[in-house]
């Protein structure tokens, strides 16, 4: 076993990952027994309190155990895997709570969020490498493929969601932001047409494709409907329009709007979620939603770990009819 210790990283960091490491890559099998903290702190020229912490942290994250009589060894076999998500919300908490189910015990997800970080997504993958067996991954971009991802042996590497760039050596289970979504609107065009206007509602701080705009707007080209596209200067809302909304925020400053005013969801406006979550069936009698399946997705993710069988595939974008429009 190499360590390589740098100025980057603390001898504690260096020591951990160093073991992590030679266990994933079955260098370290199942109950060998590892150096005792006075043999190890001599090897490798370190304290017995850096030792310590080292194991004390890999004991922790269940790679490793203890026992008065054999000391530190490599615990039972264990795949550990990194779900690296964009942001929270309720459809990715859906997305986790169906991935995980579908994993075995002897399976630990770790979950972070990059938060469209970019140098924070390459901090992560970077300081992850030795420590995951399998990585799930939302890439930070919809149109460019983050070369920290590159390090990462193909094999290894499923990419969710976002996926309008050259993946062709890479597993992804994506979702179509531009024809599946012109899709979805001509799905929903029969309830549209008792509205005058569509407004979709596409603030510049979310990190929705932009391509999108484009295909909403040759929808209502195609079917001959007045429309706006608003980003933060919406003064009020209007009569007889139906406001798609991207960034859930705004659905509510929407409902919102149309309840001071007594206006009536799906009758003097209507109003379309994009993604779908829970609430939004109770909210108002039901607020519609276009989205992907996103417990599908958690699903699809699980089996692509446990099975390691290549996929390449775009889940479908649903409309979820309900009475908002």
């Amino acid at each position: 076993m190499e360590i390589n210790f740098s100025n980057s990283r603390s001898k504690v960091q260096a020591l951990t990952e160093a073991i992590s490491a030679s266990i994933i890559t079955g260098e370290f099998g199942d109950g060998d027994n590892l150096l005792s903290i006075n043999d190890a702190s001599r090897k490798y020229a370190v304290s017995r309190d850096t030792v310590f912490k080292a194991y004390s942290d890999l004991k922790r994250r269940g790679l490793i155990d203890s026992s008065p009589m054999k000391g530190y060894f490599v615990k039972s076999e264990v795949t550990h895997v990194l779900l690296l998500l964009d942001t929270y919300s309720p459809f990715k908490q859906n997305l986790y709570n169906c991935f995980v189910a579908r994993l075995p015990e002897n399976y630990k997800v770790d979950l972070i969020f990059h938060q469209y970080n970019e140098r924070l997504f390459e901090t992560i993958v970077k300081d992850s490498l030795s420590r995951y067996n399998m990585f799930v991954v939302m890439n930070f971009s919809n149109i460019q493929f983050s070369a920290a991802l590159r390090s990462i042996p193909s094999g290894k590497l499923l990419l969710l969601d976002f996926g309008d760039f050259e993946k062709d050596g890479y597993s992804y289970i994506c979702q179509n932001f531009d024809q599946s979504f012109y899709d979805a609107l001509v799905i929903l065009e029969p309830s549209l047409q008792k509205y005058r206007q569509l407004s979709l509602v596409f603030p510049p701080q979310v990190s929705h494709p932009e391509s999108a705009v484009d295909h909403f707007q040759r929808f209502c080209n195609d079917y001959h409907f007045e429309y706006k596209v608003y980003n933060n200067d919406r003064n009020g809302i209007q009569k007889f329009t139906t406001y798609i909304c991207i960034d859930p925020g705004d659905l509510v400053k929407i409902i919102k709007e149309a309840d001071a005013l007594g206006w009536e969801i799906g009758r003097e406006i209507g109003v379309v979620a994009y993604n779908d979550n829970p609430i939004l069936e109770v909210i108002k009698n039901g607020i519609t939603a276009i989205s992907v399946d996103f417990g599908l997705m958690g699903e699809m993710a699980a089996a692509y770990v446990l099975n390691k069988k290549p996929v390449q595939e775009f889940l479908p974008t649903n409309v979820i009819l309900r009475k908002s429009v």
